[in-house]
């Protein structure tokens, strides 16, 4: 399939942000809410960081504090130190994101989310991670590509770094990538003004010339994604209502904190 064709099949699914996860004890980005949702069929939405070591490590935040309990960096940490502190309430640790593709071996559609920055030494791991991200997914499309969902494994990149989305553009255009939007300072202030007016209006699409937009579902009334009329997922969807709405769109929902199936 060409990239356009997979992107037009992977519009068609619902995926589980961050796992199909139940909160404190089948944490987020785990293999246990990895697991719930490949049995539920279920696409996946991950997040994927560079640890010291070049290891990818499967964990929203930079810091461990919110899902480990304790304030440090992972890029700063090598896997295996990573990996000694458990996930919220449970026995589950961080993944390797080649552990989470051997698990999914191609029967679901995965996003996966590029969490660029810099390490504590003020190095940005940006192509690093890309590089080795790219890698991953090439290897895993040549293990499990005719053994999932069709001859080819169904994922895409995505960040909110139009510099991630456009190392891909130059050296793997051939992987579907998506620019990240929305209004990122909702709750609190993590970039200044003016990165989130870019954000907001998508005119960081001119550095990533992305291949579909996601954007916070809470933010569809924005000026920006209105002028948007390409492929569109929204995050996070927190209301079955909600997901069968944009579905009859033509968009696809990254969605928490319930099970569509016990509506249906």
């Amino acid at each position: 399939m060409t990239k356009y064709e997979i992107l037009r099949v992977m519009l068609k699914h619902r995926y589980a942000h961050r796992g199909l996860h139940n909160k404190p004890t089948i944490p987020e980005n785990s293999m246990a809410a990895f697991k719930l949702a490949v049995e539920n069929g279920f696409g996946i939405e991950l997040d994927v960081h560079l640890t010291k070591d070049g290891k990818l490590a499967v964990i929203h935040d930079n810091s461990l504090k919110r899902t480990c309990g304790v304030d440090i960096n992972v890029e700063d940490l090598t896997l295996a130190e990573a990996q000694m502190y458990f996930l919220e309430e449970s026995q589950e640790r961080i993944p390797e994101l080649s552990e989470v593709l051997e698990l999914v071996a191609g029967k679901v559609p995965l996003i996966v989310e590029l969490k660029v920055g810099t390490n504590k030494y003020g190095y940005d791991v940006t192509e690093v991670l890309c590089y080795t991200a790219a890698g991953e997914l090439d290897r895993y499309n040549e293990t499990y590509g005719s053994t999932g969902l069709g001859e080819e494994c169904l994922y895409c990149v995505e960040s909110f770094s139009p510099n991630a989305m456009k190392w891909f553009k130059l050296h793997r255009p051939d992987i579907v990538r998506g620019q990240l939007g929305g209004n990122i300072n909702h709750d609190k202030k993590t970039i200044t003004p003016f990165q989130n007016f870019l954000v907001r209006n998508l005119f960081i699409n001119r550095i990533s010339e992305p291949d579909f937009v996601a954007y916070n579902y809470r933010d569809r009334k924005d000026p920006g994604l209105r002028r948007y009329t390409g492929p569109l997922f929204y995050y996070t969807i927190k209301k079955y209502e909600d997901l069968k709405g944009l579905e009859r769109q033509g968009a696809a929902g990254i969605f928490e904190q319930f099970n569509p199936k016990d509506f249906e």
